[in-house]
């Protein structure tokens, strides 16, 4: 992992944690001062969006560490774990946002005051904004724990416009639509939840070393294919760490060819892949006798008829 890539993301992570604080802080005040319940739940989904960045912060700076006798593989997996909290964290806030609800639906209480919706119009344009530039950044240093980061802000704000939405709906009903924002905070908690479950897979996914899309495989294997002297690139595999790539590989050269050329010709595909595509970190290459012809006639080959 670069010391760019680095910075860049604890930079946005820093960004998110101030601006939480600040908006847990308010809402939660408000809220309680203006009987809003919804208000005081999206104050709590601050609070957890504020927590799950500095998971995000502690899971970028541990990935950064360079391999060493304990993990010569690197430290990127610490960015899947912490995506894996941050999911659990977005899963736990929604259960208790529900939960808070679903009780005050059937407790009789105040309805919101009308300044609550001011609080939440900043909030919703400041969370969005942050999802923006946060997921612009996660896209950008191909980073899914910045991504996962992003997405919590825009459950925080997908939170607000439903917590706004019921404000203004016991606002203007009066008396008997007091629950109105309490309804509409149990159906944000759904949209939580449902972001922080596809967050988890994809962590899961990437702990137990999914591969990546096939359109990236394929781009590796015509890269390799491209060297001179390789037959045939007959298996490639590929999973992720982190921000890196690791890819394993099975390439044919000619069988009378000498070791040195054969070696040769794997470092210059080692090169060319981290050259063309700077997310692979390394490339296994294991080199095997055999021309393209006698390659198709293997089975599991894919020149093989059968396959």
């Amino acid at each position: 992992m670069s010391d760019q890539r680095t910075l860049e993301s604890v930079k946005t992570t820093l960004v998110g944690i101030c601006l939480n604080a600040v908006l847990a802080v308010v809402k939660i005040a408000a809220g309680v001062i203006g009987h809003a319940e919804a208000l005081v739940a999206d104050g709590v989904e601050s609070l957890a969006d504020m927590f799950s960045s500095l998971v995000v912060w502690r899971g970028i700076v541990v990935a950064a560490k360079p391999p060493d006798p304990k993990h010569p593989y690197g430290h990127g997996k610490a960015e899947t774990v912490a995506s894996a909290l941050v999911a659990l964290l977005l899963l736990g806030a929604a259960s208790w946002i529900a939960i808070r609800s679903a009780a005050e639906i059937v407790r009789p209480h105040q309805g919101p005051a009308p300044f609550t919706l001011l609080v939440l119009v900043f909030t919703i344009v400041s969370k969005e904004l942050l999802f923006r530039y946060a997921k612009k950044q996660g896209e950008r240093l191909d980073s899914g724990l910045l991504e996962a980061d992003a997405w919590h802000h825009r459950s925080d704000a997908l939170t607000s416009v439903a917590a706004g939405i019921g404000i203004t709906i016991g606002i203007l009903g009066g008396p008997g639509y007091e629950s109105a924002d309490d309804i509409a905070a149990l159906l944000a908690s759904g949209i939580i939840a449902w972001n922080g479950w596809k967050l988890f897979v994809r962590a899961v996914d990437e702990l137990m070393d999914a591969a990546p899309h096939q359109e990236l495989i394929d781009r590796i294997r015509a890269v390799a294919a491209s060297i001179s002297g390789v037959e045939l690139v007959q298996k490639c595999t590929v999973r992720r760490s982190g921000g890196h790539l690791w890819v394993d590989m099975h390439v044919h050269v000619h069988p009378e060819m000498p070791v040195r050329d054969a070696h040769r010709i794997a470092h210059a595909i080692k090169d060319e892949v981290r050259t063309k595509l700077p997310s692979v970190w390394d490339v296994l290459i294991h080199v095997e006798p055999g021309t393209r012809a006698s390659a198709a006639q293997e089975p599991g080959s894919p020149l093989h008829p059968t396959v």
